[in-house]
């Protein structure tokens, strides 16, 4: 009969060595728990942290329309990641798409050349079961081959969690995250509405290039490609927007407006003439001072198109608080304040607490006057509770106050759109508006954006 006697000494048996294996894995574990408990704002830079030890990059780029405030989280180098463009990511994830060659949990990955950060390089791409885009500008993988395969893995590991985790904190996110997250947002709006505004002065240019009787084809050829080859120019060396506020000289502001116009001053043989603002006058904001270029355009091409137009005046002033800007033509008087074109117009003066008026005088021309408060509406939230919305109807206001149409309102809350038009009448009713747009305005006023 065996005795404990018998046993085997298990403390003089053969035994891995512990605090070697602990000691090997420590990097990793701190590197798993860095990234397993990092804010938002710094999960680009632990992730590249984590992988740097089994594929070294010069730089890092996560792509999650979970965050839709800030889709892009970047780490390394500054020259990469501060040219990096949505439009890359979007081409990159495209090629992803298109040669996916699968992959654990949804992590299907495509590896060539692509253009990141304004120029083209190497690049690795992963993506995630979240739909998140990881992209890895000139990835260089370990010396030895037969790591590779097990580097791989932990890369997609890696990623998988910190994929997860922008998840989970966008998920468990306070509403002061979510305002801020639907104010940048409507940023994006507003700097996207901008280069559509630009780059229709381009095309009304080329077009009034192309028609004028005053030019012989090769003329017009040469005067369509050197505005094409200056649009061109301008688009490439355009920087990513900021919700910062830069301020820019009214002088300088508006010399760039000119600049915008002149093309279109040259080939529609229409007289625009420019009252020049007081050189000593206040700085404007830089959200002002873009948003006043872009509705002296829009309503300068909205007078080009009437017939028997001639002449057009702007002029800039500011009388300290506001930028009041002026805009008239001598046409028929056939401007309409209802017209889309118009009241895309009037949307954007109001998304700055300003003010439009048109004054149409048939025969006579269109006068259009223009308020743009320099600095930003105090923010009072105290006023919001007075209103008593539910907690529904306050999401539905938030994204209707950054710019949202009912269609996304019902998308983002996971509703029909005939619930999202409801709770618009209850919010209507409780604010005291009788309009979306007067709804917006008492919204922002109030500190929702």
């Amino acid at each position: 009969m065996a005795t404990l006697t018998d046993a085997p000494d298990v403390r003089s048996s053969p035994r891995p060595d512990l605090p070697r294996l602990v000691g090997e894995a420590q990097p990793l574990l701190e590197a798993i728990a860095a990234l397993s408990t990092a804010p938002l704002a710094a999960i680009a830079q632990r992730l590249r942290e984590a992988t740097l030890p089994y594929l070294g990059s010069s730089a890092l780029v996560i792509f999650t329309e979970d965050c839709t405030g800030r889709p892009q989280k970047k780490a390394g180098d500054e020259s990469i990641i501060s040219r990096v463009s949505i439009a890359e990511l979007d081409h990159i994830r495209s090629s992803l798409r298109d040669d996916d060659t699968g992959g654990d949990a949804g992590t299907g990955s495509w590896q060539g050349e692509a253009v990141l950060g304004c120029e083209p390089r190497p690049v690795l791409a992963l993506s995630s079961p979240s739909n998140a885009l990881l992209v890895l500008a000139d990835p260089q993988p370990l010396p030895d081959p037969a790591q590779h395969a097990a580097a791989d893995r932990m890369l997609r590991y890696l990623w998988t969690l910190a994929s997860e985790r922008i998840r989970e904190k966008v998920a468990d996110a306070p509403p002061s995250y979510l305002i801020e997250s639907r104010a940048a947002s409507a940023e994006r709006v507003r700097v996207t509405a901008e280069l559509v505004d630009r780059h229709s002065t381009t095309l009304e240019t080329l077009l009034a290039a192309l028609r004028s009787p005053a030019l012989g084809d090769d003329a017009a050829r040469k005067s369509a490609t050197d505005v094409a080859a200056k649009a061109l120019v301008g688009l490439r060396t355009l920087s990513d927007r900021t919700t910062e506020l830069v301020e820019e000289p009214v002088a300088t502001a508006f010399q760039r407006l000119r600049e915008d116009l002149k093309p279109l001053m040259n080939f529609s043989g229409i007289d625009v003439q420019f009252i020049e603002p007081p050189v000593n006058g206040r700085a404007l904001p830089g959200e002002v001072a873009h948003a006043a270029r872009a509705i002296v355009r829009g309503l300068v091409l909205a007078m080009v198109d009437q017939s028997g137009v001639r002449r057009i005046r702007t002029q800039w002033d500011c009388d300290g608080e506001n930028l009041l800007v002026n805009v008239r033509d001598d046409g028929p008087g056939e401007l309409s304040a209802a017209a889309p074109t118009m009241a895309r117009l009037a949307q954007r003066v109001e998304a700055l607490d300003g003010s439009m008026s048109v004054d149409v005088m048939p025969g006579w021309g269109a006068d259009v006057a223009v308020s743009l408060p320099l600095d930003p509406p105090a923010r009072n939230l105290a006023d919001v509770s007075d209103w008593k919305l539910g907690e529904r109807e306050l999401e539905v206001l938030q994204l209707l106050a950054a710019g949202q149409r009912n269609r996304a309102i019902a998308a983002k809350l996971h509703i029909s759109e005939n619930t999202v038009k409801f709770h618009l009448r209850n919010i209507y009713r409780k604010v005291g508006a009788s309009s979306r747009t007067e709804a917006i305005a008492m919204a922002h006023s109030n500190g929702l954006r």
